[in-house]
């Protein structure tokens, strides 16, 4: 019989997330994360050095003779909660999760350390829109060279490193100054998209890229649903403060009865979704249906993550309506983040699939 799944937070997830978010406080105000987004140099390298480096946090999932903190997918979607909450233009997901995920499953143990130490920063060049299990696109290896374009891969712009699949069955390394790397327009723009190309670039080959490709894929879709959960849980709390602020008619806006319930519905919602992250985060940890609990969690957290923007963009009203605000930055992250590692549709397929459950 399987154990059941542990929903709750330990003491040290707790203070993680404490240290977290003192740090995010410091370094990605919503003011200084929206002067980013304006800028040519979208990831903001000093969050980044003081998450990898000072507090160690690149290395949660690599095991400590490998080079990291040894610690599980709990953890890190503790800390992806809190990124969240900050929309911090940082490369945790892409790089502390997906690439190292993709390097756990390969021989690269060497790559492994420096990723987890922060001194590198790696991306998996696969479409950020395919979710686990999908096909995606491959490039052509030919007499000892990589051929071929890519798009839409996260956070390609400043990584030091892309694991790139081949048409061999191969993932290879390849130096990320041996590739072009052109940016895209991006709906979301603390998380850069861009075009990789490869025109003859070598590249090392570290394992099976299909076996490296899915286990990536599904820990970045599971513990997507955790920094979803952080976008709902941020926009809830700060409309509830603003409807208690914000007065009209001499009372707060807030005390009005179709206020009242269109936050209360709200609240379960996001009351459910960390049930449904948490659950695929232990999952995952735990290796306990881990393709069931990912496929649940994201076939619910996007929808969650919108409406809990698109309310908090309508009821903060006209100063919502503003660039100085940063409401827009949540929306635009939970709307890109509803098509990142696939859709809510494709995730209810899969878990139709997983349960014996076919459509009629």
């Amino acid at each position: 019989m399987s154990a059941q799944p542990d929903l709750l937070y330990s003491e040290e997830e707790e203070a993680l997330r404490a240290a977290v978010r003192d740090l995010l406080a410091d370094h990605c105000d919503a003011p200084g994360v929206i002067a980013r987004t304006e800028s040519d140099t979208p990831h903001d390298l000093a969050a980044w050095k003081a998450l990898a480096d000072g507090m160690g946090l690149a290395g949660l999932l690599v095991p400590e003779d490998k080079g990291g903190q040894g610690a599980t997918h709990r953890e890190a979607a503790v800390v992806l909660e809190e990124l969240g909450r900050a929309v911090a233009p940082v490369p945790y997901l892409t790089s502390a999760v997906v690439a190292t995920e993709a390097l756990l499953a390969c021989d690269a143990d060497e790559l492994l350390a420096e990723l987890a130490s922060g001194r590198k920063t790696g991306a998996l060049a696969v479409s950020l829109s395919v979710a686990p299990g999908g096909a995606y696109k491959v490039v052509r290896h030919e007499g000892g060279a990589l051929h071929g374009e890519l798009t839409a891969i996260a956070d390609a712009q400043g990584a030091d490193v892309l694991l790139v699949p081949a048409d061999d069955g191969g993932l290879y390394a390849v130096d990320a100054t041996s590739a072009t790397v052109t940016p895209q327009v991006a709906f979301d723009l603390t998380r850069p998209l861009a075009t990789v190309t490869l025109d003859g670039a070598g590249g090392r080959l570290l394992g099976d890229a299909e076996v490296a490709v899915h286990r990536a894929l599904r820990a970045g879709a599971g513990l997507l649903a955790s920094e979803q959960l952080g976008l709902a849980d941020w926009t809830l709390t700060e409309t509830v403060r603003y409807l208690k602020e914000r007065k009209q008619f001499n009372r707060p806006v807030g005390g009005f009865q179709a206020l009242k319930h269109r936050l209360a519905q709200l609240w379960l919602e996001v009351v459910n979704l960390r049930a449904a992250a948490r659950n695929a985060a232990d999952a995952l940890a735990t290796g306990e249906d881990a393709d069931v609990a990912v496929a649940v969690a994201q076939a619910y957290a996007a929808s969650v993550a919108v409406h809990a923007a698109e309310e908090a963009l309508q009821l903060h009203a006209g100063i919502g309506m503003t660039w100085e605000h940063p409401v827009h930055l949540y929306l635009k992250r939970a709307k890109a983040d509803s098509i990142a590692y696939g859709t809510a549709g494709a995730h209810r397929a899969r878990l139709a699939e997983l349960v014996d459950l076919q459509a009629p």
